[in-house]
């Protein structure tokens, strides 16, 4: 198996993440207009959260940090 270039994938997810916001509306109404958009929203947080993660390959175990917490005032 190739090495796991853990930086790559995290500037792929970054590209990923960018691509769904520019992503044209393709020419559909009413309900399925709705539904492409919800997808593009729920593909573009995931995306971005794998691109925001801190990732760590230890022992065979792929982990992504994710920090949820609100920033605090002071930063």
């Amino acid at each position: 198996m190739a090495e796991l270039d853990l930086d790559a994938m995290i500037e792929r997810f970054k590209g990923r993440a960018a691509a769904v916001k520019q992503r044209p509306l393709p020419p559909v109404a009413g309900e399925e207009r709705q539904r492409f958009i919800e997808q593009a929203n729920h593909d573009f947080q995931d995306f971005a959260l794998i691109a925001g993660s801190t990732p760590s390959l230890v022992d065979g175990i792929l982990t992504f940090t994710v920090d949820l917490r609100p920033a605090s005032p002071n930063s």
